[in-house]
């Protein structure tokens, strides 16, 4: 087995430990909680791909881990690491993501074994048609089979390929559009969803850091600003988890970690700059005013209040947990800290907020997509101009009744009717802003529940479970 098996079966092994752990807390039976634990469906497959002059053999995955409720959904990564126990371990983190924050899907995932930089634009077009055929022949996509979605080494180009190879087979297929998330806005995406990943793990920690019950043993103050957070991973998920953790909870980010190395300043780097540096320069390293770590892992373990690891799994482990100096770890990432660590961490009485809950921003948008999929038409579309007639109604009725007139600034404001990206945006507060409280009830309501994870799982098992009730599979 190789190393990067074995870091597949690790990830697996601690999904399932996380499982186990909270499954005891349920009064369930065995045969269903081992079904709601089982993944339902495993695909490989390998296909030929022609690479100027030689032919290429490329190893794709899909698994299916629970089809309580369909389509199943979960994102496709391409990566050299990836295995078919990486792959089973993340649909299995999805089924349970998506109960928590009450999102009506299955979970799922994908893989193709590339790594995406050793191949041109067109090569990567090529291998990820190929791979969408492969899963329309197996009947393993569909807007109500199974929704994939950008992931680790792929993008919303990516999911625009997929769509357009889709509705090439499928073209009698009305909602061909809704058979994948996570596209360009012109291909039916939606507004938000770029940034969606990134904004739940902001509300996820802002409700944290608000509650004073469960922050009160780590010695921190009431909300985020002022906080100093260190950021792994400057992609999507970081970079907007950092900007909006900075421009909106007014926290002071002091340390960023990337491939290249990682930087610290004390005094506070502003995101959008090192962000606009590293596209420029290739690198973080050399920021203005910043120390250089040449060794990335070394940030993790800079003092800060807030660390938000959102690369990849096991960054935090036995090795380095007990140097991790933060109060707070928000999961930004799938499986960033390992059981190991995590006992650790909590021995310090560290707050983890799980990666099950923490990152389900995006998945949640993608719902938001698939939907307006389903129903073709934009969010707002109907009844933006509708709210602002009447927005401005009041406002006119209000200046006349009182004679005073209303800052221009301030009467844009309040006549603004509902778009697209402000009802993404609040359906995207709301899913967060519940489920932490459904999450913390569960925690703080039985002192036997040792962490949030714990609880998360604990929610998302009794949902599950819930579904299976309610076919008749289980009295």
């Amino acid at each position: 087995m190789s190393h990067t098996e074995n870091q597949g079966a690790k990830f697996l092994a601690d999904v399932h430990f996380y499982y186990d752990k909270a499954a005891a807390f349920t009064n369930l039976s065995d045969g269903l909680l081992e079904q709601i634990k089982t993944a339902n469906s495993i695909y490989e497959m390998h296909f030929p791909v022609k690479n100027g002059d030689k032919i290429e053999v490329i190893q794709g995955i899909r698994v299916q881990h629970s089809h309580h409720k369909l389509p199943a959904k979960g994102g496709i990564r391409f990566a050299d690491t990836v295995d078919i126990e990486e792959v089973k371990a993340l649909a299995t983190l999805m089924t349970f993501k998506c109960a928590v924050v009450d999102v009506p899907f299955g979970g799922a995932k994908g893989g193709v074994c590339i790594n995406p930089r050793n191949y041109s634009v067109e090569m990567l077009e090529k291998i990820t048609r190929r791979y969408t055929t492969e899963l329309i022949k197996k009947n393993l996509i569909g807007p109500g089979i199974d929704v994939p979605a950008p992931d680790y080494g792929t993008s919303g180009r990516e999911m625009a390929w997929i769509a357009d190879t889709y509705a090439a087979f499928k073209y009698e297929e009305t909602d061909a559009l809704a058979c994948v998330t996570g596209k360009p806005l012109g291909q039916g995406g939606i507004q938000g969803r770029t940034e969606a990943t990134g904004l739940g793990i902001y509300y996820g920690l802002r409700e944290t850091l608000n509650h004073a019950e469960l922050i009160s043993g780590t010695g921190l103050s009431l909300g985020m600003e002022g906080k100093r957070i260190v950021l792994q991973g400057l992609g999507n998920v970081g970079y907007h988890a950092g900007y909006f953790c900075q421009k909106e909870g007014k926290a002071k980010i002091v340390g960023i970690a990337e491939m290249e190395g990682g930087i610290y300043n004390p005094n506070g780097l502003d995101i959008d700059e090192v962000f606009a540096f590293r596209k420029k320069t290739g690198s973080i390293l050399n920021f203005p005013g910043a120390e250089n770590f040449s060794n990335s892992a070394a940030v993790l373990e800079l003092d800060c209040d807030i660390l938000i690891p959102a690369a990849l799994e096991n960054q935090i482990h036995a090795g380095n947990a007990s140097n991790i100096k933060a109060k707070v770890i928000g999961e930004g990432a799938n499986g960033p800290c390992t059981k190991e660590a995590e006992e650790i961490l909590q021995l310090k009485g560290v707050i983890i907020v799980p990666d099950l809950y923490l990152n389900a921003g995006g998945v949640t948008v993608s719902y938001f997509e698939w939907l307006k999929n389903l129903s073709h038409v934009r969010f707002g579309r109907m009844e933006k101009r509708l709210e602002e007639l009447n927005f401005r109604r009041m406002t006119e009725t209000i200046e006349r009744l009182t004679g005073k007139s209303i800052d221009a600034k301030d009467k844009k404001l309040l006549i603004h009717g509902a778009e697209e990206k402000d009802l993404v945006y609040s359906g995207l507060e709301e899913t967060m802003v519940n489920a932490f409280h459904e999450i913390t009830a569960i925690k703080l309501g039985n002192k036997n529940i040792p962490d949030l994870r714990t609880a998360a799982f604990i929610s998302a098992i009794t949902k599950i479970a819930a579904s299976y009730t309610t076919m008749g599979v289980w009295p």
